[in-house]
């Protein structure tokens, strides 16, 4: 039988890390938490979570750059939970790479419902390309291990967002994707903080590929409506 979801809780409050553990496995999950940022990342090193709940408001870290860093380094998808309500500060972790941000205080039950989302997103088969890899315009994606490769051999890692992003793109080339679809296939909140983060997730895919937003050759803007992937696609 496969083992339940692993959750590691990053939080400094101990009762806020005792209600979260509570409520995920009475939910079903096993859970790892943790208090101090070097905890969590020494522990990740031999650990494989399946989804990481972070505090921003650490005693020993950067809350932010300890999702930025921990996004570039792993696929597994983060929610950060935290006090710091300001719609720029959820703009900017969304941006650094995290899935979604609840603000304190909360309810454990959207908790465990967001996290049930952000699972079943990771995990579900949401392409309809079934080549393992794609080769357009003088690169090649490889869709599961999220990564490009340039002819000459250069190598562009992907985070998780900007994989789905561009899976979205390869399995509707020449086809207007709206930012209301993008957002409803990354299970995104329908507000101005998750709106504007496709932009950046998009703007981050297009300076990794060399494309030129003004003289596109791969992803073109339409402007007040989405994008349309313009390269031609093939099974590589």
């Amino acid at each position: 039988m496969k083992p339940a979801p692993l959750i590691t809780v990053l939080d400094d409050t101990p009762e806020i890390r005792s209600i979260l553990s509570d409520a995920l496995e009475q939910a079903g999950f096993r859970v790892r938490s943790f208090g101090r940022a070097a905890e969590f990342e020494h522990a990740c090193k031999t650990i494989s979570p399946d989804a990481c709940i972070i505090d921003l408001g650490l005693p020993d870290s950067d809350g932010l750059a300890l999702v930025h860093r921990f996004a570039s380094q792993s696929d597994v998808p983060i929610l950060i939970i935290s006090g710091r309500s300001r719609t720029s500060d959820k703009i900017v972790g969304l941006e650094l790479g995290a899935d979604d941000y609840i603000i304190k205080p909360f309810e454990v039950e959207e908790v465990i419902a967001r996290l049930r989302v952000i699972l079943r997103r990771t995990h579900a088969e949401t392409s309809k390309i079934e080549a393992k890899s794609v080769r357009f315009c003088g690169w090649t994606a490889d869709l599961d291990l999220l990564q490009l490769t340039k002819d000459t051999g250069e190598h562009k890692s992907l985070t998780f967002a900007e994989n789905e992003i561009l899976k979205m793109f390869l399995a509707a080339p020449n086809r207007l994707i709206k930012r209301e679809q993008i957002l409803d296939y990354l299970g995104s909140n329908a507000d101005d903080a998750y709106d504007r983060s496709i932009d950046v997730k998009v703007s981050r895919l297009r300076t990794k590929l060399g494309d030129d937003a003004q003289n596109a050759r791969i992803i073109k803007t339409v402007y007040g409506a989405g994008y349309i992937f313009i390269a031609e696609v093939h099974d590589a």
